[in-house]
């Protein structure tokens, strides 16, 4: 056969191709078509989310300017009107490790209560816990640590130590009808230890547990896991404890959180913490930077067609006012979107 140009031998060679791979192809034809996408799995979403704003307690405690108290309780008032149904409002803390604390009474006595929301804070100890008690508080949270290390750095206690000391202040608690929520930090790493064991992890949970935390919230302190990481710490802490116990706590320190919310929701995870303007830190983790920002969550949350009840404008509002007194901008991507438009 004679080929008169080259745009022939390149017709004549796709031909010659085509012919060969129809006959190795013959009877076993891919099955790819466009009905094949409808018969993926889609992962199945809690129909509803819970959101813990954070952002009064553990967004402020890391702010090196004093916030004044005026402040803080407005921010807590207009968190209240975004339809949030729990608002940690601060913690009873020796204002000697976390200054920015200082004025927890006055914040808790004088924010309006609103009714079907709750405003717990947090507690060291049973000098706090009476403290709390005083100011008339309904709800508390205790803080135990996955990582030897960082429970020395942060609360002056082994992981041992703490627990005996989480017990003692939720019997109290849980004998003058306060309702106690566990923490669990370094869930997937420690700044100075690592790499953390998701087993280390399952085994302080399930002490909070046990004293009577009605729910154990996994923070990923510095920010480090990825959505493999998460999953698996997840999976080992639901291989024994009930999905509708435990919440999740990401820092955005390495920009994974909203991916491992994503791994969280599709476990079966219903509460999640967050923080308006994504502000926190943490004042023994250096390098953390802020929890997820509450907007991007309820933006996700949302979009995804999961109700959380949250007006998301009202909700804007809250971190250009928290964001223009800290003279910085928000940290949360879809406020910065947003006032582009």
């Amino acid at each position: 056969m004679r080929l008169s140009s080259e745009s022939n031998m390149l017709d004549y060679m796709f031909e010659s191709v085509k012919k060969a791979c129809a006959k190795c192809f013959q009877g076993n034809e891919p099955k790819h078509s466009a009905t094949t996408l409808s018969t993926i799995n889609r992962p199945k979403y809690p129909e509803r989310v819970r959101i813990v704003e954070v952002g009064p307690r553990d967004g402020l405690q890391n702010e090196p300017q004093s916030v004044p108290t005026a402040t803080k309780i407005e921010m807590i008032e207009r968190l209240s009107k975004t339809g949030l149904k729990t608002v940690e409002a601060t913690s009873f803390v020796s204002p000697k490790w976390v200054p920015q604390m200082s004025d927890h009474k006055e914040v808790f006595n004088s924010i309006e209560k609103k009714s079907g929301i709750r405003y717990p804070v947090l507690v060291p100890n049973v000098i706090g816990l009476e403290a709390a008690i005083s100011a008339g508080v309904k709800e508390i949270a205790v803080f135990g640590s996955a990582s030897e290390t960082f429970s020395h750095r942060n609360i002056n206690a082994s992981i041992e130590e703490s627990i005996k000391r989480f017990r003692e202040v939720t019997e109290i608690a849980l004998a003058r009808g306060i309702r106690v929520r566990g923490y669990v930090s370094c869930v997937c790493g420690c700044p100075y230890e690592g790499p953390v064991a998701p087993k280390q992890v399952l085994k302080v949970a399930k002490a909070l547990l046990e004293m009577g935390c009605y729910e154990i919230s996994l923070g990923d302190t510095i920010g480090i896991g990825t959505p493999g990481d998460f999953r698996t710490m997840l999976e080992t802490v639901l291989s024994e404890i009930p999905v509708d116990r435990i919440a999740v706590h990401c820092h955005d320190t390495y920009g994974q959180a909203l991916a491992n919310i994503l791994v969280a929701l599709e476990l079966g995870v219903s509460v999640i913490d967050s923080s308006v303007a994504g502000l926190g830190g943490c004042p023994y983790a250096k390098g953390a930077s802020g929890n997820v920002a509450t907007e991007d969550l309820v933006y996700m949350l949302h979009g995804l067609g999961i109700q959380t009840g949250v007006n998301l404008s009202a909700l804007l509002e809250v971190g250009q006012f928290i964001s223009a007194v800290l003279q910085r901008p928000t940290r949360s991507k879809v406020a910065l979107a947003m006032m582009q438009k």
